[in-house]
């Protein structure tokens, strides 16, 4: 049971957080028009994009070192909790769909459990143990990449899972709201994108969950773009599981070689609707078990399968 002097730590950590600044300013924000508060709250969120360029260069560091990793079978391992926690899980579930990378490649793990995606799970994030336990679950090794993300930098959750990967050899990286944080501090690439007091106090699920949004974006799409799932800014890794992904990928094909739509049924059919080796066969003008060689020592980056096909 949690003391009277334990609430009392816990406030005064609070009182030194940005993320959980009251603002008397808007004290008042509840008696505006509808139409003054919207406008207050699009002002704040503009200053986002702002606080995430100061941090590119550490963002890009942390990129380069997670595509080396992965590019030797590792995984990117989200953890963390409530919105932090729901936000690493989008971005991993997006990633089969727009990357074809299979669902262990890239994971998103939030205190308590998948329930805990729409029900708050109490004390969850308080725990290092809970964190431990998850990572010990999903067999995490020293080729695995784990971000920790914690709005306020102080999760323990968040902080206990850097913490044991760092212990493992794995990359550590923390994502943060706030200066001088304990999880930046606890991982190898400390982020911190500070956006300042919420426009409502503590509510971190606005600026500072869009600050995590924008940067766990970055941290997936270009490590995907490093690792060859991109040609130029074409998404030929798609996975079509479904009629829209199916008409994408027809328009990708089209995009990426001009050819005409027998063409590309033809290409996409000889290659089991692979998108990437589609273009090859176009492009490359080889066939579907060549593209696929190719493809395959190149290490899935189309460009220099193109280039060995030009060689032949």
């Amino acid at each position: 049971m949690t003391s009277t002097a334990d609430y009392a730590h816990l406030r005064a950590q609070l009182d030194t957080l940005t993320t959980e600044a009251f603002r008397p300013e808007l004290a008042d924000i509840d008696r505006r028009p509808t139409l003054d508060i919207a406008r207050t709250m699009n002002s704040e969120d503009a200053t986002v994009p702002a606080a995430v360029a100061l941090r590119l260069p550490e963002i890009a560091a942390a990129i380069d070192a997670t595509a080396a990793r992965m590019a030797r079978g590792g995984r990117l391992i989200y953890a963390g909790a409530g919105t932090a926690g729901r936000l690493g899980v989008l971005d991993a579930s997006e990633c089969p769909p727009t990357f074809n990378t299979d669902p262990s490649e890239v994971l998103g793990l939030i205190a308590g459990g998948p329930s805990a995606m729409v029900t708050a799970v109490e004390g969850a994030e308080d725990s290092k143990k809970f964190a431990v336990e998850d990572l010990t679950g999903i067999g995490l090794t020293d080729v695995d990449t784990v971000v920790g993300i914690s709005a306020s930098g102080r999760t323990p959750y968040a902080i206990g899972a850097v913490e044991y990967a760092r212990d493992q050899g794995a990359l550590t990286i923390g994502l943060s709201c706030n200066a001088d944080s304990a999880l930046a501090e606890a991982a190898e690439h400390g982020i911190e994108i500070v956006v300042g007091p919420e426009l409502l106090t503590g509510s971190t699920r606005l600026k500072a969950g869009t600050a995590q949004k924008l940067v766990l974006n970055m941290l997936s799409t270009i490590t995907m773009i490093r690792l060859g799932k991109t040609y130029g800014n074409l998404m030929v890794d798609v996975r079509a599981s479904n009629e829209k992904l199916r008409a994408r990928s027809r328009r990708i094909v089209a995009l990426a070689t001009g050819a005409t739509d027998l063409e590309i049924e033809t290409a996409l059919r000889i290659t089991s609707g692979e998108v990437k080796n589609a273009i090859l066969t176009l492009l490359g003008g080889v066939d579907g078990p060549t593209a696929a060689r190719l493809l395959e020592a190149a290490d899935g980056h189309l460009r220099e399968a193109l280039q060995a096909a030009k060689a032949l």
